[in-house]
């Protein structure tokens, strides 16, 4: 049988390679609660005004986590999550990360981290401060991967968490939404920042992470209405739908 963590490690490395080369992406402004963000194609949010990079779900060592129990996935998410991560820090170079909870997939995830991975995490905090934000999947602090933990935090009017209250101002994950359109005929299903004028729910960030359509029912609740704005990954730019043009699953 072969060694799950021999192909892991071996997985690191193309995965690294793969994200060495940042795409040159178009970020898309969204105002919320009068504050301005550059949103980008990867999934993260930048607050120019602090200098804050918020990425959501991790889920790193989800692999890991699967294979402890028998279920072997691709073992290289964390390796390939941090990569791309180092290229929007690369590219934004920002003075504080805010990581919204479920960063790891579980409590174990920290001691599983191989090595290298702990490495390049290390690197990616020197210089700038880090934020986890607990989630339900790592409700814990963490021990020996730098940062400061928080169940939440709020900056000038808006307040981060993991998971999304339903009240105004605020900035969350744990949802890991997704929309799907009619596009040229075909249907298209995307990661989405998920947004009205004062409630954002960001898209999952990890490797491994799936996705819950805007259209469920936990998002009219949260939004009370579908009168929100999905705003889909593509490659290289966003793609802004009304949550109500979106298709149901």
């Amino acid at each position: 049988m072969t060694n799950y963590w021999h192909l892991r490690a071996n997985h690191r490395r193309a995965a690294t390679a793969r994200a060495e080369v940042p795409a040159v992406p178009q970020s898309l402004e969204i105002v919320l609660s009068g504050v301005g963000f550059t949103a980008d194609p990867s999934g993260a949010l930048y607050w120019p005004e602090h200098g804050l990079l918020a990425v959501a779900d991790l889920h790193l060592e989800k692999g890991s986590s699967y294979a402890a129990r028998g279920q072997m996935l691709p073992p290289y998410d964390s390796a390939a999550t941090l990569a791309r991560l180092a290229c929007l820090i690369a590219h934004y170079a920002p003075r504080v990360v805010v990581a919204l909870g479920d960063s790891f997939h579980d409590g174990g995830g920290p001691a599983r981290l191989l090595d290298s991975d702990r490495e390049s995490l290390t690197a990616l905090q020197r210089g700038r401060d880090w934020i986890w934000i607990t989630g339900n999947h790592d409700p814990e602090p963490a021990e020996d991967i730098g940062g400061t933990f928080h169940e939440k935090l709020r900056v000038g009017p808006l307040t981060f968490r993991h998971l999304p209250t339903g009240m105004a101002h605020e900035v969350c994950g744990h949802l890991h939404p997704v929309a799907r359109v009619s596009h040229r005929g075909r249907a298209v299903r995307r990661r989405c920042f998920a947004a009205d004028e004062t409630r954002m729910v960001m898209p999952a960030f990890g490797a491994f992470t799936g996705g819950l359509n805007v259209r469920d029912a936990a998002f009219a609740d949260l939004f009370g209405t579908l009168s929100f704005t999905a705003h889909m990954l593509g490659d290289k730019r966003l793609y802004a739908f009304a949550a109500k043009r979106c298709l149901a699953d």
